[in-house]
């Protein structure tokens, strides 16, 4: 399995395999709604970040920034919650305070990085 591709280790934590297609349309445009997210919280790019298929890379994404390894979390929750919702109400209640737990801690890592980049830039 190619563990740095985003669609296919979303896909492995949503139980499906390399070789089961069917739903990765579905499943590339809730990553892409959910980078949209991303970028209006700081997180990625600047320009923002979409993926087409299996070819894009967390490396595409995260660079070298390991402070957003949790990014991977996050999006597998977000997508959960669109493409296969847990059907009972406390599961999903926890996966939606999962996310939103994610989604500060990823904001201040990358408040973070971006004082640290702009710090080393006036020195």
């Amino acid at each position: 399995m190619d563990n740095n591709s985003i669609l296919n280790s979303i896909k492995k934590l949503l139980g499906l395999t390399e070789d089961y297609t069917h739903f990765d349309t579905d499943i590339v445009i809730h990553i892409n709604s959910i980078f949209a997210t991303l970028n209006q919280l700081g997180v990625g790019p600047e320009n923002g970040f979409v993926i087409r298929g299996v070819e894009d890379k967390w490396t595409d994404f995260l660079s070298d920034e390991r402070t957003l390894e949790s990014v991977k979390s996050y999006i597998y929750l977000r997508v959960r919650q669109m493409f296969d919702p847990p059907t009972v109400s406390a599961v999903l209640e926890s996966m939606k305070e999962m996310a939103s737990e994610y989604e500060y801690r990823l904001m201040v890592a990358a408040d973070f990085i971006k004082s640290k980049k702009e710090s080393e830039g006036d020195g």
